[in-house]
């Protein structure tokens, strides 16, 4: 009877954050839009036999034609086909990175939470050093010693953005753990690793998963950053924040805009839907709003 309670319980929550998400009608058109690029950045390269990599000679900077929907950059590379395979570059860096900083400062802010004291302050005060050194100096020479990759620019915004998450589920650990149904577990002897993974770290998620959509835009939009100046992810591979580089060209900003214009809107586009669908969860998971 009980387990039939929990999971009417859940089903209900469930449906109701979905009720207020679907009223939200920028986070919906957003949701669209970014399933929409994702299946169309899978899809496409296979089904127009598309090639970010040859070189078409004799069709250096060509303007956007039927040929070529996009043009072609300096080097007679399709802008099109290079505008979807960096989309699953900056995709891929936005997600990976996001999820990885998710799964240190998840866990680190938990601890700190729960048990308090000794380990809070240590946890914290590391989130405290991390927070105070510039993160686009650190991601700079971090990625000078790695060596420009996908993987590499992944593998440092993850280990630099960790600390969001660990504050954030430091402050919800310290609220839920003095709530009843905790406190009525750990009277009936629940451990502590049942008490935070049963209780407390399912109860503490749906800030976290709003942080998470955020962590994912600011994470693109740092791979763009870096891709920019050059330490992201190296040519002839493409991602957004590389093909925008090529607006460092005087005369390509000027006369070749299919060049960089197509990125550069794509990649804002991205980032505001995302942006969107978080302030959506966040609306749709607050108990206070109305369904």
């Amino acid at each position: 009877m009980k387990k039939k309670e929990k999971s009417a319980g859940r089903d209900s929550f469930g449906r109701n954050t979905l009720q207020k998400f679907a009223r939200h009608k920028v986070a919906m058109i957003s949701a669209w839009f970014l399933i929409t690029e994702i299946l169309l950045i899978i899809v496409l390269p296979t089904a127009m036999n598309l090639d970010p990599y040859t070189t078409h000679a004799g069709n250096f900077t060509a303007r956007p034609s039927a040929e070529f929907l996009l043009g072609t950059d300096d080097v007679g590379r399709d802008v099109f086909a290079r505008l979807v395979y960096g989309g699953r570059v900056s995709l891929s860096v936005g997600f990976v990175s996001a999820l990885l900083s998710a799964l240190i400062g998840i866990p680190l802010g938990l601890l700190a939470g729960y048990y308090g004291g000794a380990v809070r302050m240590i946890i914290m005060r590391v989130v405290d050093v991390f927070m105070s050194f510039p993160a686009m100096v650190i991601q700079l020479v971090l990625v000078t010693v790695l060596g420009p990759s996908a993987s590499s620019v992944m593998l440092v915004i993850g280990l630099l953005g960790w600390t969001s998450f660990a504050r954030l589920t430091y402050s919800k650990v310290i609220s839920v753990k003095e709530q009843e149904f905790v406190e009525a577990a750990r009277a009936c002897g629940a451990t502590s690793g049942r008490q935070m993974f049963q209780y407390i770290l399912p109860n503490s998620l749906a800030p976290l998963f709003v942080q998470f959509s955020f962590s994912v835009a600011s994470a693109i939009l740092q791979e763009s950053g870096l891709s920019f100046l050059g330490l992201g992810v190296p040519v002839p591979a493409a991602s957004w924040g590389n093909m925008i580089y090529a607006a460092q060209n005087l005369s390509t900003l000027v006369y070749r805009p299919w060049m960089w214009v197509p990125a550069g809107v794509i990649l804002v586009l991205t980032v505001l839907s995302i942006n969107f669908i978080g302030d959506g969860l966040r609306d749709a998971l607050d108990p206070k709003m109305k369904v």
